[in-house]
This record gives C-alpha cells, structure tokens and sequence, in this order.
C-alpha cells in the first residue's frame, strides 16, 4: 500500500486511487490463465474493487476536511489578523469623591480618575459631571495605555492659593491621543491674583500658573469648552502635533495682564477653528518653532490681536513657518494681524510664508502691522540690529475699519528689510474723524494691487 505523504482533499483522492488502478493492471493479466486463475482472478479483482471503493470513501472525508480547512484560512486572510480585546471605562469624580460644592477641594479625586485612566486600555473617559469643582495643580502625565477623552460637562475651578502650584494648574503631558470635550468652564480665578503679576515692570518675572498646558501631546482635539479668568495665559501648547481646537470660547477682561487666548511654540499642525477669543493680551500668539498652524473662524476682541512672536527675545529659537489666517474677524483690539521681532534679538532665525486672508476688521487698531522693533516696556535695546528674517508674507482681502489712522505699519529693520510682501485687496478705513487713513512703510519690498491708494505701500 502506498505511504507516501499527501495533503487531503483532491490531491489525496488521486493518489490512492492511481495506487489501487495499478494493482487492477496486474489483476487483468492474471485473466489470461486458467479457469481456476480466472475465478481467483475475479475474487482478487472484487476484493480490489472493494478496496477502491474503501479508498475513495477515505479521499471524500480527506477532501472535505482539508476544504473546510481552507475556508478557515482564507476566511481568516480576508478578515485579517485577529484584534486584540480593548477596554473602555468612565471615571467619575465624583464616585471617586468630588464634590461639585465650589469648595470642597478636589483634587485627589480628579488626580485618582486621570491615574486609572491612564493605566487601562481602550478609550478611557474622565467625566467632570456638573457642579464647581475646586482643585489645586492638576498633573496628567502619560504615556497612557489607551486613549483619553476628558468629558467636561462641568465646572473646573483653579485654587487662587499660588503657594500650591509650582507652574502650570492643569499640565498634560506625553499622550498620542487626547480630547478634551463638553460645555463645561476651566476657570482660572486669576482676578484674585493678576495683582501679583509684575512681567510689565521686569524681564525675570515671575510667571503665573497657566490654565491649561498641552506638553508632547501628539493627535488632540479641544472642543465645545470655555475658559475663563486664567492667572497667566488661558492655553499654552508646547512641542505638540496635531491639536485641533474647536468650538472654544475664552474670556478674561480687556485689561487683565499676560492673558492670551492660546500660545503655541515648538509645535506643527495646529488648527483653531470657530473660536471666539476674547482676553486681556493676544487673541492667539505664534511662538518660534512653530509650523503648519491654520486658524480660521475666530472672532478676537478684546485682546492684542492675532500675532506671530514675539520673536528673537531668547536664545536658539527656531523659524516660524506656514501660518494661514483665514475668514476671522477681530473687533476693537489693540492690533489686528501682527508679526513681532525683538530689536535686540538674542536668536537669528526666519518668519516665512504667512497668509492673511479674508479678514474683517471692527474699529481696531493698527490692523495690520509687521513690527521689527518691538520692545514692551522698554525693557530691551533699541540698537538696530535684529537678526530675524521676515519674508514671503500676503495680506489680501483685509477690509473694515481702523481706529487709528495707521492702518498698515510695516516696520522692518534697516539691516534686515521685509522681502516678498504682497497687499492685495487691502481696504481698511481710519474710523476716526480727526486724521486720514494712512500706511507707514519703512524697509519693505514688495507688491501691493486692488488696496486703497493710501495703503499702497509699493
């Protein structure tokens, strides 16, 4: 009998069914005999028969298991590797013992929620459930097994004790995935302390808790929330990728002091999208090292509008590079869309490849401004020799009204013009009574069509 390997189904069939048709032929001469050689002859070729039919049977059921095998496997090819089981919980402040009185200090129990969240897999969700909850400095570092949402459907409020914090009151750090969502408030409760903020007067201030600070966090998404009332800036985002920030509104008063909206530096990829600002210092400010920012759909005002720098103020910054501003309107702010260098820069490093466009303008001043000399307070040198390259900037479609009579000021170094300014479609008008619209253009090249002729610089 043959025994030789086979593999099952039809390969199987025809291997032991050729193996039995040989021992047929040697059955077929055997007939050539006698009649006693014939009858042994049929009774060894029934008995063959009987063994091929016994074969062919064993080559069905081989046949058929080995299909069914195969169907498995392919079944498996198109399903794909089989997914690993994910979690998914909720934490709850409040089961962990939160209390949403405005008083009570929580933050043991928000600390606890981040702490068992980060530790499960799947999609991890921290639920901030209505009320006031009072807590301290909040610190969410990963890396986390899964991903986490923040489900923000009350109210944060940060401890106006400044001896608890020893920087930022909610810092998020190192995460891959990240949202932060609901209609709830982070209120900072910085009036309490904004008297205690002294960078106006000195280079070395003390810096303030900032609300919220994104560190390292690569793909997340902010949405729905408000910020109000930060001790220093409401939202800072730091050497981060893929934020997206949506549907947020951000108020502190006109005058409170280093209240910007939303700071980002050393980050790429950043989206705000339909948000209203309104703060006591920049809308949105564009730090060094910053790339690929979007933003469009904001409203600004009050605050100092939306700006890229300041830069040059420390050492070893990085360029600043393709920044698109969008269908925004800013309303009274002290600055509309501005670019900010340091006279005395301590960094060489370029501001490039900018575009704003269609922006609308509400009685604000200086809508748009390129200041190579800026110095707050003059707190630094005016000695002329910025080391910040400005270039490859459009303004186009920028209309409404100006509240000084400068409605386009681009005041660029005398060692380092401004190259590769476009003014397109500039049409802004001095609201005022008492003076005429006006552009003050000093180191610039560039082009300027379809503007106001008072504004056309080039």
């Amino acid at each position: 009998m043959y025994t030789g390997g086979c593999d099952g189904g039809f390969g199987c069939f025809a291997v032991a069914f050729g193996h039995a048709l040989k021992g047929g032929d040697s059955g077929e001469r055997a007939e050539q005999g006698s009649d006693t050689l014939r009858r042994e002859t049929t009774r060894v070729r029934i008995r063959k028969m009987g063994f091929v039919r016994a074969l062919f049977l064993l080559a069905m059921v081989c046949a058929a298991a080995h299909a069914k095998d195969y169907a498995k496997e392919e079944g498996a090819k198109a399903e794909g590797p089989a997914a690993a089981p994910r979690g998914g919980s909720t934490h709850d402040v409040v089961k962990l013992g939160g209390k949403g009185d405005g008083k009570t200090d929580s933050t043991k129990a928000v600390n606890e929620a981040w702490t068992a969240a980060c530790a499960a897999t799947g999609k991890q969700t921290i639920v901030i459930p209505k009320g006031d909850f009072l807590t301290g400095p909040l610190n969410f570092t990963g890396p986390c097994k899964g991903d986490i949402v923040i489900q923000l459907d009350g109210n944060l409020l940060g401890s106006t004790d400044l001896a608890l914090f020893k920087s930022n009151w909610i810092e998020i750090m190192r995460l891959e995935s990240l949202e932060i969502s609901g209609k709830g408030k982070l209120d900072g409760q910085g009036a309490a302390v904004w008297s205690k903020n002294s960078c106006a007067k000195k280079y070395d201030c003390k810096i303030l808790p900032n609300t919220l600070v994104l560190d390292f966090v690569n793909n997340g998404l902010i949405s729905g929330i408000s910020l109000v009332n930060p001790k220093f800036f409401h939202m800072n985002v730091f050497k981060s990728k893929n934020i997206t920030i949506k549907d947020v509104t951000i108020t502190a008063p006109g005058d409170s002091p280093n209240t910007d909206g939303i700071h980002m530096g050393d980050s790429s990829k950043i989206s705000i999208i339909d948000t209203v600002i309104g703060t006591g210092d920049d809308c949105i400010s564009i730090g060094p090292g910053t790339e690929g920012v979007n933003i469009s759909g904001v409203t600004c005002g009050p605050g100092h509008g939306i700006s890229v720098g300041s830069l040059g103020r420390y050492k070893d910054e990085k360029d600043v590079t393709d920044v698109t501003v969008k269908n925004c309107v800013l309303k009274k702010s002290t600055n509309g869309v501005r670019i900010k260098s340091y006279e005395d820069a301590a960094s060489v490093l370029t501001a490039s490849k900018f575009t704003y466009e269609n922006i609308k303008m509400e009685d604000v001043a200086n809508p748009i401004i390129i200041d190579m000399k800026y110095c707050p307070n003059k707190i630094c040198t005016a000695n002329g020799n910025s080391k910040v390259t400005i270039k490859d900037i459009t303004f186009k479609n920028i209309t409404g009204t100006s509240s000084t009579p400068e409605a386009v000021s681009l005041l660029c170094s005398d060692k380092l013009p401004c190259t590769g300014v476009t003014l397109n479609d500039i049409k802004v008008e001095y609201s005022g009574t008492n003076n005429k619209t006006m552009a003050v253009c000093k180191n610039a090249k560039g082009t300027a069509t379809g503007c106001l002729k008072e504004l056309s610089c080039f």
